[in-house]
């Protein structure tokens, strides 16, 4: 998928992320690691640690990598993984964006997530679940303007920085829910 920031006239590509990716996804993500609160890992990770998290987001299925890229270089990335590791939950995703530092506030997160929510159409997924640290009122619109509803804040849920931390979650409503071939449940 090929898109065109606002105010630009410059290509940017969307696609599954590759093996070949992992060196600047790794870059990325650590940046947030060492200098946000936008995730609650406090140790940078290794290209080689976040080999399993790559492979763990094939092309297809309902857990996705998709990089943006314009001109060889990878603008961010934006994932559909487990939400939580017990079977009931599969049909529940959880979604982040990640973007190069300074690609960020350019429309990159809003052309990432708009091609994730349409990959996932096709997918049983009934849910999809985001966790945002707080204060973060970027990330909060973005995902209000997707459609995402605020379900609540965990109060001091996560210690970072010598600080603890609230996080708000939001919900997406994705699909009906019923399982491939099931009846719905009569009402």
């Amino acid at each position: 998928m090929s898109d065109t920031l606002p105010g630009t006239a410059t290509k940017i590509q969307v696609r599954p992320g590759v093996e070949g990716d992992l060196a600047e996804l790794t870059r990325i993500y650590n940046h947030y690691v060492t200098e946000t609160t936008i995730t609650f890992d406090i140790e940078p990770f290794t290209i080689e640690q976040r080999r399993s998290w790559l492979m763990s987001h094939p092309d297809h299925g309902r857990h996705r990598l998709l990089v943006a890229e314009e001109d060889g270089k990878i603008l961010g990335y934006a994932t559909s993984s487990p939400f939580r590791p017990k079977q009931a939950y599969d049909t529940s995703v959880e979604t982040s964006i990640y973007l190069a530092p300074e690609y960020a506030g350019r429309g990159v997160g809003s052309l990432l997530y708009r091609a994730l929510f349409a990959v996932l159409e096709g997918e049983d997924v009934h849910q999809a679940i985001a966790g945002i640290t707080l204060p973060n009122e970027a990330s909060q619109r973005l995902h209000l303007r997707f459609g995402f509803q605020p379900s609540g804040v965990l109060e001091e849920v996560g210690r970072k920085f010598g600080k603890f931390w609230d996080v708000a979650w939001f919900r997406k409503p994705l699909s009906p829910g019923t399982a491939p071939g099931a009846e719905p449940a009569a009402g």
